[in-house]
């Protein structure tokens, strides 16, 4: 049977989503931790693979299990062993062929800068000193839905089959002190919403204008982009999927 798990994760203590040889991962804590309270090994698929240092208010995962589960003793079971920076919010039974990565048909992420310096925001914020125009910057993001090749935003050297998305959503708003990029999309490539901050940024600051961008995105070369912005500002926030893989 194969199981659904809704979580989200501090990542300053780890080296992104993904299990390596020689750092501590979410992954690797996670199915360590699986595999405690089910007393067998344990194997995880999460919806995506976040870098060193980024967040996820949301982020699925699934694995299988050759026994039926109860969902909320799980859940809360998983909880008590895990470390503070890693909830578990939901556990569910969910169609055999369900795969938390391929079945996911949107992906939605938030980065967030800090106009002024706050100490409590030093890890999970990116303090900015100067005020940017965020107007111009909300009219590029709306730029983006016109186009669908993004390698001028992907990290170098990436293996990947296409560098097509679909972005339907990418827009900024300011709260207080804090300036929040939205963008949501059928899928992202490595470094992609670092690099597009980065990019928008230096519009919002009159480094580039709306053709530059134009430019940018048609070239398909990174280099022309603009800077990728720290990890700790980003957060993955939803992934969803079609209500039918939970029909069983």
């Amino acid at each position: 049977m194969r199981y659904f798990l809704e979580l989200s994760y501090n990542g300053t203590p780890y080296h992104g989503w993904q299990r390596q040889p020689n750092a501590i991962s979410v992954q690797e804590v996670l199915e360590n931790s699986l595999s405690t309270v089910l007393r067998t090994k344990i194997d995880v698929v999460g919806a995506g693979r976040t870098d060193t240092g980024v967040h996820a208010k949301q982020i699925m995962a699934h694995f299988d299990s050759l026994m039926e589960l109860d969902t909320v003793q799980l859940k809360y079971k998983l909880n008590s062993i895990l470390p503070p920076e890693i909830a578990i919010h939901t556990v569910s039974l969910v169609k055999e062929d369900a795969h938390a990565r391929f079945d996911a048909v949107s992906r939605s992420y938030e980065y967030i800068i800090s106009l002024s310096k706050d100490p409590f925001r030093i890890h999970n914020a990116y303090y900015l000193k100067r005020e940017l125009d965020l107007d111009l910057m909300n009219e590029a993001a709306k730029l983006l839905l016109n186009y669908t090749n993004f390698k001028c935003f992907s990290k170098s050297k990436t293996d990947v089959k296409t560098y097509n998305c679909k972005i339907t959503n990418a827009v900024w708003e300011r709260k207080d002190d804090l300036l929040v990029f939205r963008i949501s999309a059928n899928r992202f490539l490595r470094n992609m919403v670092r690099a597009i901050v980065g990019t928008l940024i230096e519009i919002g600051e009159h480094k580039l204008n709306l053709d530059d961008l134009k430019n940018i995105i048609k070239s398909e070369n990174r280099s022309k982009a603009g800077y990728s912005v720290p990890a700790h500002g980003l957060y993955l926030t939803e992934v969803q999927y079609p209500k039918t893989i939970y029909s069983i």
